[in-house]
């Protein structure tokens, strides 16, 4: 698997680098968002490691231009430890959050839960059909497309994950720990306002009207579920 490293404390690079290296990914480095962009265009990434903080382009404008043609996974990087950020880099598209300084172990544990996650969806495992149905709605579990009638959005990974839990158990309803849990990673140590802010990006992408949901409903106190009643 090929990673993107973009942070500008060029030691920290290498050293993320070195160690991913000798667990046998391909990394590529950048220190600078406009670099970031660049090797982006060029090459097929699996992850991309992505500081907050950048010159030329800082790392919310580059996660916002992956966003526009890829779902790739973002773990953004930051020396913020304020819930505010965290959110903010969320609202962008990111898939997991970290802040400096970071035990590499716990960066590499992080990662392995979005790439196996990613790849399993990839390769239609849990069983049953690679593709879900539900009126108007298709999700493609192999291709992680989804498509509302004419119109196909742009889910990012951590999104398409999301709905794709919430739509594979019609009817039941998830509390946002048990949310957190099933799709970011037991022990991830977020804010369930992650998962709001998550529920709230899907809606706009999914729904004909995201203020009245017809597919992901509140279910108030508790948490959400996935409506399959003839739409």
């Amino acid at each position: 698997m090929r990673i993107l490293v973009v942070d500008d404390e060029k030691l920290l690079v290498k050293g993320i680098t070195f160690n991913l290296e000798n667990d046998g990914y391909e990394v590529d480095g950048a220190y600078d968002g406009g670099t970031a962009l660049e090797l982006f265009a060029k090459n097929r990434y699996d992850l991309v490691i992505l500081d907050l903080m950048l010159p030329v382009y800082d790392g919310l404008s580059v996660c916002r231009k992956i966003r526009e043609s890829s779902d790739v996974p973002i773990i953004m990087l930051t020396a913020k430890g304020e819930g505010s950020d965290k959110l903010l880099g969320f609202e962008y598209g990111t898939d997991d959050y970290m802040t400096k300084p970071f035990d590499i172990l716990e960066l590499k544990a992080r990662m392995k839960v979005i790439l196996k996650r990613s790849r399993q969806a990839a390769e239609g495992e849990g069983g049953g059909s690679n593709v879900l149905t539900c009126g108007k709605l298709r999700v493609d579990l192999i291709k992680r497309t989804v498509r509302v009638g004419d119109r196909t959005p742009e889910l990012t990974a951590k999104e398409f994950d999301l709905f794709v839990m919430l739509m594979s158990n019609p009817g039941r309803v998830f509390s946002r720990d048990q949310l957190l849990e099933q799709v970011w990673g037991y022990g991830y140590p977020g804010d369930i306002r992650t998962v709001d802010v998550h529920i709230r990006r899907i809606r706009e992408k999914i729904e004909t009207d995201d203020a009245a949901p017809e597919y992901i409903i509140t279910k108030w106190g508790v948490g959400y579920f996935f409506s399959d009643a003839e739409k």
